[in-house]
């Protein structure tokens, strides 16, 4: 604990609470023998707190109490999709027979599991367009690492060097560290003046070095990628692969097709699009969809069905191999499978609606904010505090007024092509009624930011705790009091 004495306050530290001995769980009886631990891998570590239950859940209550989650408020982040997800999902995952199976149980103990698994791969690839599929990648950049990993594996078979990727500046900010990560240098593409890629530039850059491109679409801008299938077209043509992040596919569930617009590999974050609460760093799932030409590199081992029933099989010579050691994090593909179960065709209705309502809040706010890109949107938009920066007032100054009225901030200075960029995802699940409190909200601190600067700086007023010294929270943090 940190030597400096604090006063205490009526939300004392865990380390101001409990006293020596308290205990708040017990161990269950130990089954097996007892084996001193090795004191090369024992270390001081923190000085935990002795705690009784009643002081640990008050505790985890309270903070609870003090969060801003989706559960309580709007959550309006651009490029994450936290969206309201039915918690009948959550209750399918929490499933005893779910929940409490071992990853080591072997395949005639795990056939629900198993099954669960091949079939979600099915709805996937009916989804987006693209044959096959695998779960195994557990998070949307560890799903993109797989595509640059298919990429690379691909190309070699053909004996073809290539060294370079193509990554356009409206594209999600992991891509250039995933190619970089399979010995790939990302080479930048500008978008046009509205916002998306042009064919020309493409063209320009692609040539017999380069492995592909990694788009996103509809891109951080929020802007649909209208020349993607002359963009795909001009790839192929050199022998390149499209790589297609699917972070944002929250906008066009059920409304393209991948595979038509010339996409070779696509992740799919399912902790955005399919219903899995999505915060806190995790768990996620980013299972990959590829052509059938790049079928044969899927990680393994890969569910398959056999006239004994569904198993495990490695027999695919050009797999790049394993991801990590299990397949996936289960429960957030049970969650999937829910989700799409339970829509069925209003499934389709997802994406409209998503659209629908970040165009209603583009309206709303365009003549209060500076709207870079001024044309209908998909499933998020994009504003700049361009007009507010007149009056000393910044981005980061107004998504913290937002805190006082009740409102998760938006995304900001995201994308980087946006100079003090407001990035708004209302997704599919707000009503009118909190979509018109929200847009209600952002036109009074625009006004707040011309009558009262020094009020938006200062903000947040009302909350639990004022504004941080977020510079140092960053260099010098204190994880233990």
């Amino acid at each position: 604990m940190n030597d400096k004495v604090r006063k205490p306050s009526a939300e004392p530290l865990l380390w101001e609470m409990g006293a020596r001995g308290r205990l708040a769980f017990s161990l269950p009886e130990r089954d097996v023998p007892e084996h001193p631990l090795d004191p090369a891998l024992a270390g001081e570590g923190p000085d935990f707190p002795d705690l009784s239950e009643p002081e640990i859940v008050r505790h985890y209550t309270r903070l609870s109490q003090w969060n801003m989650a989706v559960d309580t408020t709007m959550y309006p982040l651009g490029s994450c999709t936290m969206k309201y997800n039915p918690k009948t999902n959550d209750r399918q995952a929490a499933l005893p027979g779910i929940a409490g199976a071992h990853p080591l149980l072997p395949p005639p103990l795990s056939q629900g599991l198993l099954r669960l698994m091949f079939e979600l791969e099915q709805f996937l690839a009916a989804i987006t367009g693209l044959p096959a599929v695998t779960l195994q990648p557990a998070a949307g950049a560890q799903g993109e690492l797989t595509g640059m990993l298919i990429f690379h594996a691909y190309h070699g078979d053909q004996g073809r060097r290539r060294t370079k990727i193509l990554i356009p500046d409206t594209a999600h900010g992991t891509n250039p560290a995933s190619a970089t990560l399979c010995g790939f240098t990302a080479v930048a593409v500008p978008s046009g003046p509205d916002g998306i890629l042009e064919p020309e530039a493409v063209a320009r850059r692609m040539d017999a070095d380069t492995a592909g491109i990694m788009v996103t679409n509809p891109n951080t801008l929020g802007l649909f990628e209208s020349h993607i299938r002359e963009v795909a077209d001009i790839v192929h043509a050199k022998g390149g692969l499209v790589y297609a992040d699917g972070a944002n596919m929250n906008a066009v569930m059920g409304q393209v097709d991948m595979g038509a617009m010339g996409v070779d590999v696509l992740h799919l974050n399912l902790h955005k699009t399919f219903s899995t609460p999505h915060g806190g760093g995790g768990p996620g799932a980013g299972p990959v969809c590829v052509s059938a030409a790049l079928a044969p590199y899927l990680p393994v081992p890969r569910v398959v069905l056999t006239a004994d029933g569904f198993t495990w099989s490695d027999d695919f010579p050009r797999t790049i191999g394993r991801l990590h050691a299990f397949y996936g994090n289960f429960g957030i593909l049970v969650r999937a499978y829910s989700y799409i179960l339970s829509l069925g065709a209003d499934l389709t209705r997802i994406s409209p609606l998503a659209v629908l309502n970040a165009n209603y809040i583009r309206a709303g706010l365009r003549n209060h904010y500076h709207l870079p890109y001024d044309r209908p949107c998909m499933h998020e938009c994009v504003f700049s505090d361009k007009h507010q920066q007149a009056h000393k007032v910044t981005a980061l100054d107004i998504a913290k007024r937002l805190i006082d009225f009740g409102f998760h901030p938006p995304t900001i200075y995201f994308p980087l092509v946006v100079p003090g960029a407001l990035m708004i995802e209302p997704t599919e699940t707000e009503t009118k009624e909190t979509l018109d409190r929200f847009i209600a909200a952002m036109q009074a601190i625009a006004a707040e930011a011309v009558e009262d600067p020094e009020r938006l700086r200062q903000a947040p007023l009302h909350a639990h705790r004022r504004r941080l010294d977020e510079v140092q929270a960053a260099r010098k943090p204190c994880l233990t009091g």
